[in-house]
């Protein structure tokens, strides 16, 4: 049974707020039934904090635990780099620092997770590399930090040092930990336990029992020892390192250098060269295939004439337009930055697309000059690929791909040939007859007329994507022969089409009932950008009244469907009455066939607070749900595909339904 969390709205009473699924209790949410307390989460800024006050101290217990066969060198810099690098990626559980703490680093978990880090790469460091084991990065020489012609070591300590030194040098690489955390971190032997045990020693108490004989033989107490500068690896000295084999290997350095150079030279002046190419890296081949498909003049070009009469209404039948269409040697630039990218080339594609060089000669639809760019629109029956170099120069090149194939009419509407941080341009379809734009957030604004060239260019129009919040989310109105259609920009070639209905028989976005429903889920589409998204589909699967008089609030389902096929996501959504509260985010999902034609049903729960302060459990599902159950914080069941269950904040329910056919369906997650 899939866990479904349900998490109280922080909308206030009256809203509803929408679980992750699979996360626990966090800021601002109840504790639920097995759920007790422990050491909150440790930030990065936290345990930053904490290494940068104590680094002393941690480059000490790292020095003391490394191997001294490394040599004080390359002990220096190793425990140096193993500090640096013991700072969490995330905000990390406190599990990790509580499991690293004894009573005296309650108050400083940070520093109780950092310490636990340098000693698990410390006790890795000393571990010899083995030929079937794959290393650690700990294993190998430090990258950072490095110093050249120098050879650094702790300053000279005294006869008991030295033999304190000796001695750890005895001992195994976990016997020195517990050496170090007894006399440094002046931990008792049950600290030092768990200590170890969070550092990955397999068999901490042998390593007590070894550090036990070592002190015993010593006669002595020696703890006060390791504070010694002997053992102080930011307190150094320098000596230079072999002066006759640095010469050496300095004019080695030199010679190969300039080997490069001449090499490079070479390269560069045969053939074509680079120049002609602009911002493309050298020819790898000499294939005649592959120089056919990057020839300008052989770039298939469609007459205008064309399409009214073809049977089929999509990129192919684009006819070439711009006013840089002649232009021999901005094109064979385009071709050849598309086959042979160079390393100053800004390259993105949208998931699933091959970034490839064309298969064939591709079809050419625009070539001209947008908002201080030259702009190239190429298409090769897969995909859509622009080219942009600035207006005077060939450096600074972009190119972009977005995968295109099987789109039909409406799929083939438009392509985004100039994107600034926050307008974009379109070119349109032949068969596009006018264009406008409309605010999903204002679904009773009229739209207003977006001008177009004689090559069907349109004007700059606001992007959602470049805007700062959800203020509003300007959408490309379309209207051809066919109907109305509404185009939404998620920072791809290709603008996604907007529908609504059941996932049977979605219509276009444009009626007015569909028009308020994406209102107030317009802001849910920030979700799906640069996911190489072909259409959106809301439906709204079902309707529920509220308990306590409070009102008739809606379930919808956002599906977004991609070119590639496959990685769809989905949204479910609660939507209260208030018409000026934005629906919330009850579950989501990836690859879920939920909400689309093979699957047209769907499960999801959120908690809600009513206006008199008590908690429900809500749940519907799709119609053809017969029964729901919860279990978890919360146990009941319901006849149909309406539930609601009082229940305290943070409660987490198990959610899960009965089909009328008799099947079983899991909550959305």
């Amino acid at each position: 049974m899939s866990t479904q969390d349900l998490a109280p709205s922080p909308a206030g009473p009256g809203h509803g707020q929408g679980s992750d699924p699979g996360h626990g209790s966090g800021p601002g949410h109840g504790s639920g039934p097995g759920h007790g307390s422990g050491p909150g989460p440790v930030d990065v800024e936290q345990a930053e904090a904490a290494l940068v006050e104590h680094y002393p101290r941690l480059v000490r217990i790292a020095y003391l635990v490394l191997p001294p066969s490394l040599g004080r060198n390359r002990r220096v810099l190793t425990a140096h780099a193993l500090v640096q690098r013991s700072l969490p990626r995330r905000r990390t559980s406190g599990a990790a620092a509580a499991a690293s703490a004894g009573a005296e680093d309650a108050v400083d978990p940070g520093y109780a997770y950092v310490r636990g880090e340098v000693l698990r790469q410390a006790l890795i460091a000393g571990l010899p590399l083995r030929r079937r084991a794959l290393p650690q990065r700990a294993q190998f020489p430090p990258l950072l930090p490095q110093v050249w012609g120098l050879r650094l070591f702790p300053r000279a300590g005294g006869a008991d040092e030295l033999a304190l030194d000796q001695r750890l040098s005895a001992l195994s690489g976990p016997a020195r930990a517990v050496y170090v955390l007894r006399g440094l971190e002046r931990q008792g032997d049950p600290e030092v336990l768990r200590v170890l045990t969070a550092a990955g020693v397999e068999d901490a108490a042998a390593a007590l029992a070894e550090a036990d004989g070592v002190e015993a033989a010593g006669g002595t107490s020696t703890a006060g020892l390791l504070d010694s500068p002997e053992f102080d690896p930011c307190s150094l000295q320098a000596r230079p390192t072999d002066l006759m084999r640095r010469r050496q290997h300095g004019k080695a350095a030199l010679a190969a250098a300039a080997a490069v150079v001449v090499c490079g030279t070479l390269l560069g002046l045969p053939g074509d060269g680079w120049g002609r190419n602009g911002a493309a890296a050298p020819s790898y081949a000499r294939n005649p295939a592959a120089e056919a498909a990057l020839d300008p003049e052989r770039l298939k070009r469609v007459a205008p004439a064309v399409w009214p009469h073809s049977t089929r209404t999509d990129f192919s039948v684009w006819p070439e337009r711009g006013g840089l269409v002649g232009d021999r040697a901005l094109l064979r630039r385009a071709l050849a930055v598309w086959a042979r990218p160079g390393a100053s080339v800004r390259t993105s594609a949208t998931p699933g697309t091959p970034v490839g060089p064309p298969m064939g000669s591709p079809q050419l639809l625009y070539a001209g000059e947008v908002d201080g760019s030259r702009v190239v629109l190429f298409h090769d029956g897969l995909r859509a690929v622009r080219y942009a170099e600035p207006a005077g120069e060939t450096s600074g090149a972009a190119l972009d791909f977005a995968r295109t194939d099987g789109a039909d009419a409406v799929g083939s509407s438009a392509l985004v040939v100039s994107r600034t941080s926050a307008n974009v341009r379109y070119l349109t379809a032949p068969w596009v007859r006018e264009t406008a734009v409309r605010d999903l957030l204002a679904p009773a604004k009229e739209p207003w007329a977006l001008e177009r060239d004689a090559d069907g260019l349109t004007g700059a129009m606001p992007s959602p994507v470049g805007a700062r919040g959800c203020a509003s989310w300007p959408a490309l109105q379309v209207r051809d022969e066919a109907g109305t259609r509404l185009l939404t920009d998620l920072g791809e070639l290709a603008p996604a089409r907007l529908t609504s209905g059941p996932p049977a028989a979605p219509v276009d976005a444009t009626g007015a009932e569909a028009r308020a429903g994406w209102a107030r889920t317009a802001c849910q589409l920030a979700a799906v950008r640069s996911h190489g998204v072909r259409s959106v589909n809301l439906w709204r699967f079902a309707e529920q009244r509220l308990p306590e008089g409070g009102g008739r609030a809606a379930w919808l389902c956002t599906r977004a469907e991609t070119w590639r096929g496959t990685g769809s996501r989905v949204l479910a959504q609660f939507q209260v009455p208030a018409p000026d509260v934005a629906a919330a985010l009850a579950a989501k999902a990836d690859g879920s066939p939920a909400c689309g034609v093979r699957e047209p049903r769907v499960l999801a729960g959120v908690l809600w607070q009513a206006k008199s302060g008590q908690w429900y459990v809500l749940a519907a599902g799709s119609r053809d749900v017969a029964s729901l159950r919860t279990s978890g914080g919360v146990t009941g069941q319901a006849e149909g595909h309406l539930l609601a269950l009082r229940t305290k904040p943070g409660t987490r329910a198990d959610l899960s339904a009965t089909l009328t056919d008799g099947s079983r369906l899991d909550a959305l997650r």
